[in-house]
């Protein structure tokens, strides 16, 4: 039986995305809806992809429905502009690196409409999009998990989290570790720097040691020492999610002050770096910080 997929949000990781989703369902006589708030992007998608590029009033006759936005309010616009379309008995996959609070509203509005809510953020950056090999937390119904599981062709890992909102929580508290490892080794770097050390070669011990991290093993040898800076995953959405993160610590009454110190610093290298750059030019604020380039 044909199923009808739906993609909205076809931006650095959605188009890619949607295009995985495409080739699984061309192979298994499927249909794939796509919607882009820039319409001249669904309408290249479907050119190169084979989707359909429709109005975003006939996403909600899809069975399944994908979102990835950059933040929660974007996808309640979404939902506000469907909810009375939808059909009963769809499952919405929101891939949004949403706020948990938010999932919790949406999944009731949804419910009453008939249809379940699955917060599923991503992560892999768009390397992992590019590749169909990213990790998809997936909080909710986990027998609605197994009916979309098939589909999940934009994954290399699907792990079931825990209920509604804990997708969005594992990936901000996820993206949070993320902007701590990345600072506290521009610091260290920067401090190498200003002693005089070849940053190169103090990497090189790094990484066979104890300090070693995805991001001085990868993001700054391969973007900041090179000074290139790649527009993958922007700062500003690495600033949100630090921040949602600091938020699930305070509704929990938990404590966490590295997190919420991190996430301060990401808001303010935000700030003077710009919101568009690339995370890892948040390094760029230490720079200034210690009069040192890292490089």
């Amino acid at each position: 039986m044909m199923t009808t997929l739906a993609f909205v949000g076809l931006g650095a990781m959605g188009d890619p995305m949607a295009a995985h989703l495409a080739r699984h369902a061309r192979d298994h006589g499927h249909r794939v809806l796509v919607w882009n708030r820039t319409a001249a992007k669904a309408d290249a998608h479907a050119q190169t992809h084979g989707t359909q590029s429709v109005p975003l009033t006939e996403i909600a006759a899809a069975d399944v429905i994908f979102t990835c936005l950059p933040t929660s309010a974007e996808v309640d616009e979404i939902m506000t502009a469907l909810r009375d379309r939808l059909r009963p008995g769809a499952v919405w996959v929101d891939c949004t690196s949403g706020h948990p609070d938010a999932a919790a509203r949406q999944a009731d509005d949804l419910n009453r409409a008939g249809v379940t809510f699955l917060d599923a953020p991503v992560s892999g950056g768009t390397a992992g999009a590019q590749a169909g090999r990213l990790t998809v937390m997936v909080g909710g119904d986990p027998d609605a998990l197994d009916r979309v599981r098939p589909h999940l062709a934009f994954a290399g890992k699907v792990v079931h989290v825990g209920g509604t909102g804990a997708g969005f929580s594992v990936k901000a508290v996820n993206n949070a570790l993320l902007g701590v490892t990345l600072w506290a080794t521009g610091e260290g770097l920067a401090i190498l720097g200003r002693a005089g050390v070849n940053l190169g070669a103090a990497l090189d011990v790094i990484n066979a040691s104890s300090g070693r991290s995805n991001a001085s093993e990868n993001l700054i040898p391969q973007r900041v020492l090179t000074r290139e800076f790649p527009a993958t995953f922007a700062l500003g959405l690495l600033a949100k999610d630090a921040g949602i993160a600091v938020d699930l610590t305070q509704s929990v009454q938990g404590s966490a002050p590295v997190l919420a110190q991190v996430a301060d610093l990401l808001r303010g290298a935000q700030r003077v770096v710009g919101d568009a750059e690339d995370h890892t030019a948040a390094l760029k604020l230490i720079e200034s910080m210690n009069d040192t380039v890292l490089k």
